[in-house]
């Protein structure tokens, strides 16, 4: 990639987050972890986290490497000598903790709704007729970094096999970004998708998305989901910005409880 960087986004979580994602995304029952297929799906989002430059934690690795200890203990022949109801699970500890920090990442969630409350409501220009909610009104929810990997690593499924002559991409992350900016102006928001539907190259298409990831941390975009594993959307914070003063100048009142 032409003069790439690394991408640093601290709002974006770590390795617990990424764990709970796959449970989620999986169905699964926290209390019994397949580990063999967590472990699996968890270093394929180290190997596309790397393919995208995005600056890996010391924690992600030390995660993998537990994951992968777990995988081996519980591969091992039980004790013969231990009883069964004596013998620990190996994943008990991790379990524990990720119900720990699942807790204390909902108890963060509740405290920003209020602070959230009318940043979740954005008007959009009506797509069509399919497309159009009641009241014109598109009720958004944060989402993570994993849930936009997901996003990116379907319309990157959807890439046919490259042929031919391979030549020298010349668009730079930082020209992808002046281009997002133009495509986001004059809208209050567009799909995610709208802004890979005319990349034809893999190349393209991991510029793209990295530029997207850098003008997030810059906060110059915000993204949002519909619910989840809904449609994702992309935030032009001025247009809201503007909407929001509009608002507050004809009803000053905030929302009580």
């Amino acid at each position: 990639m032409d003069e790439s960087i690394n991408i640093k986004i601290p709002v974006f979580e770590g390795p617990f987050d990424l764990l709970l994602h796959l449970i989620r995304e999986n169905k699964l029952d926290i209390y019994d972890i397949p580990i063999a297929v967590i472990t699996g799906q968890y270093l394929q989002y180290i190997e596309m986290m790397k393919e995208l430059n995005l600056e890996i934690a010391g924690d992600f690795i030390v995660m993998a490497a537990t994951l992968i200890h777990i995988k081996s203990r519980m591969l091992l022949p039980p004790d013969e000598e231990t009883p069964s109801e004596e013998q620990e699970d190996p994943r008990l500890e991790l379990v524990q903790r990720l119900i720990e920090y699942q807790k204390y990442k909902e108890a963060a969630g509740d405290f920003r709704k209020r602070e959230d409350e009318w940043l979740r409501v954005f008007r959009r220009e009506p797509l069509s007729e399919s497309d159009e909610k009641e009241g014109g009104e598109l009720y958004l929810f944060d989402l993570s970094l994993f849930d936009l990997i997901d996003a990116f690593k379907k319309i990157l499924d959807k890439v046919p096999p490259e042929m031919g002559s391979i030549t020298k991409e010349t668009l730079t992350v930082k020209d992808k970004m002046s281009i997002v900016m133009e495509i986001i102006e004059g809208h209050d928001s567009i799909r995610f998708e709208e802004l890979f539907k005319d990349e034809i190259t893999r190349i393209q298409i991991i510029i793209t998305f990295v530029a997207l990831l850098e003008l997030i941390r810059l906060g110059l975009v915000r993204v949002y989901q519909e619910k989840t594993f809904g449609n994702i959307w992309v935030i032009n914070p001025a247009k809201q910005s503007a909407a929001a003063q509009h608002t507050s100048e004809i009803n000053p009142l905030s929302p009580t409880s």
